[in-house]
């Protein structure tokens, strides 16, 4: 790149520290990464792209932070992780060529701007999706884990000082494992549980291999391969089509005594459902980072049943998370800049 040449503006909407701005420019030196800390909501903790939620601006920091989106080629971040204000600067700003979600399932807040196929077609959307596959594979391992050491026993056990007869249980090199989705992070999910000895079988679309994953299902199959598992990992995005896919018929049809772990979208799961398969046995534990509506209602049975992890949708939580974004940033506007496809490309038919 020579002096005069023009570099990409890309704009940062949301928080993020100084020494990764910074890391985004020393990675790709051709973008030049426009920030005001001074007008972004201090972060609660790591990844909290939305920020304390009592932060206001004034009438005139909300307007240098409108006119500082609106001059970007490029953003990072959702502005305030609100789709609306999404929908406001793609309208304002017609130079705009991609936006970057902060969140996996940032297809969700895509949709929920409600873009016309016109500025759906301008703007590329990509999301970090593939960024928390190994924490999330992990807390998958755990679940599954959990129920098959049967630790809600184990802890009423200890809770009493009661030393029961000696039990059964499963292990791993036993156990066949279905991963509902063979996305970024159904494929960390099938690598870590292949390693433990278990027989990994994942739903795919395409009928790709995946490694790990010694037998490809068919989505349409899954209503009869249920009866044939241990586990059940789910790993899928938040859309129409994937709405309640693990409902009654997948409940209905299941092993008796399965395990099933959660960490793709909560309306993946019918929790309505899944009571139901929980109280009469046919699910024996449900480990769940995520839910139908979040925060979980206080109301909700799943708090305290005996046979249920709750997980506050933290098992991606991680203090690198920022930095592994960032990384993801610049490498995709060194593909953006080259011409080059870029990953994690938003489906703007399906949202994911």
């Amino acid at each position: 790149m020579t002096g005069t040449e023009k570099k990409l503006r890309a704009v940062v909407a949301v928080p993020l520290a100084e020494d990764l701005c910074r890391l985004i420019e020393e990675l790709e030196p051709r973008v030049e990464v426009i920030r005001d800390h001074a007008l972004m909501p201090p972060m609660r903790g790591p990844a909290d792209w939305s920020g304390d939620p009592d932060h206001v601006r004034t009438p005139s920091e909300q307007q240098a932070f409108d006119e500082m989106v609106d001059s970007a080629d490029v953003l990072f971040g959702i502005p305030d992780v609100d789709a609306a204000a999404l929908a406001r600067t793609v309208a304002a700003n017609p130079r705009l060529r991609w936006v970057m979600t902060t969140a996996a399932g940032g297809g969700a807040s895509v949709k929920a701007a409600g873009l016309d196929r016109e500025q759906l077609d301008r703007v590329v959307f990509t999301t970090s999706a593939g960024v928390h596959g190994g924490p999330l594979a992990e807390f998958a391992v755990f679940g599954v884990m959990a129920g098959a050491k049967n630790l809600p026993r184990l802890l009423a056990d200890q809770g009493t000082r009661t030393w029961p007869d000696r039990w059964e249980m499963r292990q791993f090199d036993e156990m066949t494992v279905l991963v509902v989705g063979l996305g970024g992070i159904g494929a960390e999910c099938a690598r870590r549980f292949h390693a433990l000895g278990a027989r990994v079988w994942g739903t795919t679309r395409s009928g790709e291999p995946v490694d790990g994953v010694d037998r490809l299902v068919p989505l349409d199959e899954l209503i009869d391969v249920v009866a044939h598992v241990d586990a059940i990992v789910v790993t899928l995005p938040g859309t129409a089509q994937t709405h309640h896919l693990i409902g009654a018929e997948v409940f209905e049809a299941v092993k008796p005594g399965a395990i099933i772990t959660n960490v793709g979208r909560g309306t993946v799961v019918d929790e309505t459902a899944l009571r139901g398969a929980l109280d009469d046995g046919r699910i024996a534990f449900a480990a769940l980072d995520v839910f139908e509506q979040e925060p979980l209602d206080a109301a909700s049975p799943l708090w305290g049943h005996p046979n249920v992890l709750v997980s506050p949708h933290t098992a991606a939580l991680s203090s690198k998370e920022e930095e592994r974004i960032a990384r993801r940033f610049a490498e995709n506007a060194a593909r953006l800049l080259d011409g080059e496809p870029l990953t994690a490309v938003v489906d703007t038919v399906e949202f994911y």
